[in-house]
């Protein structure tokens, strides 16, 4: 039987056409994370890497974040805003239910009425939000579309939890995905263990608020199983890293660049020397500075290596990201 649906028309390959970030003005030190939890700065940094990180102000919304970002991710790919013909946000620190901010985005940064939608996918969320970006370009549903990670996890913090205090900071990353005539961008490597999906995990449902007085209900904060965790990341991840770059037919030799999420600074070390990268590669490590941002990790981690010259533009990157559910994605791309 011969189909009668016509083919789709899309660009034959998709790649990354310009990256931004936006970090929130407030640096905050370890120190004064201590003021809250009985530790040391030398515990923190031993634990995680991170020295400090980015909390946002009353201003410095998720909207407000994802349009500095996105504004300047424009700009990098050359383009206009009407340009923009999709909006993908990958968040779970927006907490309306509904309308997704990407709506707002959308229209507020001047791109039309384009598709826009949210993605949960934790921090794994822009590394999902790349990829289908990428099946929007070369399907034809879209020639140029923002994909944004952002997070105000400073919302989502215990800051009494010793586990977790430290961890996570704020900020919001995007890069433009559009059309290329050669592959730059990877098969994708994604999944998820729903079997682990309470090692990270929100400390109460929103709602416990429907039925009982806010007053006795602590704010839901962002709770983990350390070693758990820990342990998933070092050995589950590698793989899967690996598995992205024989899926892209990259060896760790022909890297460039590393991109990990930018969970904890002894996983990072942990999966250079399982995937055994030599020494050229260039490694980010924007936690220990940034702390923990979810899905906003890779593209500021991105846009960072770009800025200080660590990585140049046509640098053959593999990004991996991974956290709550558990999920995680992971492909190889050529940078902006």
């Amino acid at each position: 039987m011969t189909s009668k649906i016509r083919p789709s028309k899309g660009a034959p390959y998709a790649r990354i056409l310009g990256v931004g970030g936006y970090r929130p003005t407030r640096v905050v030190p370890n120190e004064e994370i201590l003021k809250h939890i009985d530790s040391t700065d030398e515990w923190i940094r031993s634990r995680s890497g991170i020295a400090t990180r980015h909390w946002a102000g009353p201003d410095e919304t998720v909207a407000e974040m994802s349009l500095a970002a996105g504004g300047k991710a424009i700009a990098d790919a050359g383009i206009s805003a009407s340009d923009i013909d999709g909006v993908i946000v990958a968040t779970v620190s927006h907490f309306k239910q509904t309308p997704a901010i990407a709506t707002e985005i959308a229209h507020r940064i001047g791109a039309g009425m384009p598709p826009a939608f949210d993605i949960s996918a934790g921090c794994a969320g822009f590394t999902y939000g790349l990829t289908l970006a990428k099946g929007m370009v070369t399907d034809g549903t879209a020639r140029h579309v923002l994909v944004i990670g952002v997070e105000r996890l400073s919302d989502l913090t215990d800051k009494e939890d010793r586990a977790t205090a430290f961890l996570f900071g704020d900020g919001a990353g995007a890069v433009i995905v559009g059309p290329s005539d050669e592959p730059a961008m990877g098969p994708t490597v994604w999944g998820s263990d729903g079997e682990k999906s309470e090692t990270i995990k929100q400390t109460v449902s929103w709602e416990v608020y429907r039925d009982t007085p806010a007053g006795d209900v602590r704010f839901p904060a962002i709770t983990q199983e350390g070693q758990s965790v820990f342990r998933w990341a070092v050995f589950e991840m590698a793989k899967v890293a690996q598995e992205a770059l024989d899926a892209a037919g990259i060896t760790a030799d022909q890297l460039d660049v590393f991109i990990p999420h930018q969970a904890n600074m002894r996983i990072i070390d942990s999966m250079i020397k399982a995937l055994k990268l030599p020494d050229h590669v260039a490694v980010a490590r924007d936690v220990e500075t940034t702390g923990n941002t979810s899905a906003a990790s890779i593209p500021l981690a991105m846009e960072r290596l770009l800025a200080t010259g660590q990585a140049k533009s046509g640098d053959t990157a593999l990004v991996i990201g991974f956290g709550a559910g558990l999920v995680y994605a992971a492909t190889v791309v050529t940078l902006p």
